[in-house]
């Protein structure tokens, strides 16, 4: 099966909010591009929207 590239996601967010994802995602052990992941994925369980998963670069992700 063919590999699919990550999408990449650039965005401007303030300083504070930088700081507080930077901190959340040490706390979970996380880098910040993960935590940010685990952010959207669950607010979108949360919010009943659903995600669709493919492989990338045989990384498998969960929608949980």
């Amino acid at each position: 099966m063919p590999r699919t590239k990550a999408a990449t996601l650039n965005l401007r967010i303030s300083p504070a909010l930088k700081d507080a994802v930077r901190e959340a995602a040490a706390r979970e052990h996380r880098s910040v591009a993960n935590m940010v992941e685990v952010l959207i994925r669950r607010h979108c369980k949360d919010s009943g929207i659903p995600v669709v998963d493919t492989p990338t670069n045989g990384v498998r992700n969960s929608n949980g």
